[in-house]
């Protein structure tokens, strides 16, 4: 897993662009990962769902089943 994150690192970062300082690689290292990588690749963990698409989906599930007047197993909720 880890190998197939650093390809994709090579391939869209590091390939294609060029760094003046090792400050400004670590900083253009941190936004691919914290702002694209983690955020928004796939996982298979998650159905194939990035994580901020995965999460929007279980708090859309968790909004219909606050406001279904059942619970997710069918019975009643006590109000």
């Amino acid at each position: 897993m880890a190998e197939s994150c650093f390809a994709s690192l090579e391939a869209e970062l590091i390939e294609r662009n060029s760094f003046e300082s090792k400050a400004q690689a670590r900083m253009g290292v941190f936004t691919w990962i914290e702002g694209w990588y983690n955020p928004r690749r796939r996982h298979s963990g998650l159905g194939y769902l990035s994580p901020l698409n995965f999460e929007r989906s279980q708090q859309n599930r968790f909004n219909a089943l606050e406001h279904d007047p059942q619970h997710a197993d069918g019975t009643p909720q006590m109000v």
